[in-house]
């Protein structure tokens, strides 16, 4: 049962307000003002009540909506992983007196975790739009000036080469696939896996790189063409493993088989725009391929250029930040 907030204090919640009520923060007290509005644990819970039906009247006592909002916004504020969150409410006064928590049990990282992941982006939509507002109300701020700056939110990849991106498609192409035989046996096509074959010639392309002379840039220019041939014949054998899985006929657990279809339709476009940006780049020379991939994993990064001598090339996106 999902509440907003907690009815009824305990003994020990009373206890511990006594004791560290003067030591809050400033900034706790506005904040703690402006999150008792009803209407942003409303919003809280209607987004966590999605995970199940019901679940506002039914079911053993989860974290409230106003823990989880408080939490969260002392995990934001103070910038700490869910993790490091959870150890220091459950050793400090102070922040179990903020989220409401008090006596009680701490949430765990993983639950919290969980339920923020619950909030997306129309929700906080919402609830940004809901502080302005109680901001207005209150009159906290004129808004006289405005900061306005961007900044680069990197994602979580390895440096993007073709090479790397080519061994990267042929892997899960060939994972999935040998799922698929295992799964359906020896009905169908048979795959072969090259693996092995690719790994060697990434590891020769990064051989080859380091050779600036003609003769080195000869051999990098062969080992991308055999690099290339092997990962089009995984994408080709993909592509028929894909068909017979449509049209049964590989056969067997049908949720297994049906997770990899969907799983080798959705990467083997995205392996295709790598093949077809590497050849534009390595035998035409053109550096500027459109729709161009800097990771088969986060597709949404971009290559950003910001003018840093330390970091000359960032890959993430840009946010541009308005502040008050």
């Amino acid at each position: 049962m999902i509440a907003t907030r907690r009815l009824q204090r305990s003994f020990a919640d009373g206890f511990i307000c006594e004791k560290v009520t003067d030591l809050w923060e400033p900034w706790m007290r506005h904040a703690d003002k402006a999150l008792d509005d009803e209407s942003l644990l409303l919003l809280i819970q209607e987004e966590m009540t999605k995970r199940c039906k019901r679940s506002k009247t039914r079911g053993r006592r989860g974290a409230t909506a106003e823990v989880v909002l408080r939490m969260i916004l002392l995990k934001h504020i103070r910038n700490w992983s869910f993790e490091v969150l959870t150890c220091e409410v459950r050793a400090n006064l102070v922040y179990r007196e903020f989220t409401r928590i008090g006596g009680g049990k701490v949430p765990d990282d993983k639950s919290i975790g969980r339920l923020a992941r619950r909030l997306g982006p129309e929700a906080v939509e919402q609830l940004n739009q809901r502080m302005v507002q109680i901001a207005r109300e209150n009159r906290v701020t004129a808004g006289r000036k405005l900061r306005v700056d961007t900044t680069v939110v990197e994602t979580n990849i390895h440096y993007p080469t073709d090479s790397t991106l080519l061994g990267d498609g042929t892997r899960v192409l060939t994972r999935v696939m040998k799922k698929v035989q295992e799964v359906a046996g020896a009905t169908g096509s048979k795959m072969r896996d090259p693996t092995r074959a690719v790994k060697l010639r990434v590891l020769a392309i990064a051989r080859a790189s380091r050779n600036k002379t003609e003769k080195g840039q000869q051999r990098l220019q062969q080992s991308y063409a055999q690099l290339l041939g092997a990962t089009c014949r995984v994408v080709g054998q993909a592509k028929k493993l894909s068909g017979e899985i449509a049209n049964r006929i590989k056969r067997g657990n049908p949720v297994v088989l049906r997770r990899a279809k969907k799983q080798l339709d959705h990467m083997i476009p995205l392996v295709e725009q790598v093949i077809r940006q590497t050849r534009e780049r390595v035998l035409h020379g053109n550096t500027r391929a459109e729709g161009k991939l800097t990771s088969l994993f986060e597709t949404h990064t971009e290559v950003v250029r910001k003018g840093k001598t330390s970091k000359p090339n960032e890959f993430g996106k840009l946010v541009k930040i308005h502040e008050a």
